[in-house]
């Protein structure tokens, strides 16, 4: 009980305040809360259990650079699609086949954004230094303070969402993404074409240009569409 509490406890302090935590808070714009409970637990039971029982084989089969650029695509489309947002009306259209399909999405999104990240070198430094012996003790534990952490997210998430002004939090959600996205692609980069290489600042750069570039057409066609039904009869 003592080894599981230490666990427990170890992987909740390593994961309070980490992007995929904030990650959580962002996504919470976009689908409902069941759904991202779902896609969670499932991200955390996986990782675990993968850290826990191959030792992070899947790290070492992956390259560490095609996992931060994966990420940081991942960040910069959910930064997209939050700065678009939806009207009632497409929103009630297409909220049957969102629902199923979005918790695949944030379990694809967290375990890509997850992979490779502290809190799974320490489920992976846990694991080794228990042994195959104390694996499901160690899987649990890091899966609950894992989750414990995260939930925390989900819940201020949804407390901003019922009380701040509409719009708000997909604005919050876009920087959000939007920086975490641009940093982890500088790391991907840099893990790419090595650290010092005088290439990764100026690729970097012109990524997060055409970022801006792409955000600004679709905030324009966001303000149209909110415009043009208003000048209807």
């Amino acid at each position: 009980m003592l080894l599981f509490l230490q666990i427990m406890f170890t992987e909740f302090i390593a994961e309070m305040g980490d992007k995929t935590q904030l990650m959580l808070i962002a996504l919470t714009s976009r689908f409902k809360l069941r759904d991202i409970i779902i896609g969670t637990a499932a991200a955390i039971l996986v990782l675990n259990g993968l850290a826990v029982l191959l030792g992070g084989l899947v790290s070492e089969l992956i390259p560490t650079w095609l996992i931060r650029l994966v990420a940081a695509a991942a960040f910069l489309f959910f930064a997209i699609t939050s700065l678009r947002g939806d009207n009632d009306e497409e929103e009630e259209a297409k909220e049957e086949n969102v629902s199923r399909f979005a918790p695949l999405t944030v379990f694809c999104t967290f375990f890509v954004a997850e992979l490779g990240d502290k809190t799974q070198l320490t489920a992976i430094t846990f694991g080794a230094n228990e042994g195959m012996s104390a694996a499901v003790t160690v899987w649990l534990a890091c899966s609950i303070g894992l989750f414990a952490a995260d939930i925390l997210g989900m819940l201020i998430g949804y407390l901003l969402k019922s009380k701040t002004p509409d719009g708000l939090l997909n604005t919050l959600a876009f920087f959000i993404f939007a920086i975490f996205g641009n940093l982890t692609m500088h790391e991907g980069l840099g893990l790419l074409l090595g650290k010092n290489h005088p290439a990764v600042f100026p690729v970097t750069m012109i990524i997060a240009i055409l970022f801006i570039l792409a955000s600004v057409v679709v905030f324009m066609k966001r303000v149209h569409k909110d415009v043009s039904p208003r000048i209807k009869y």
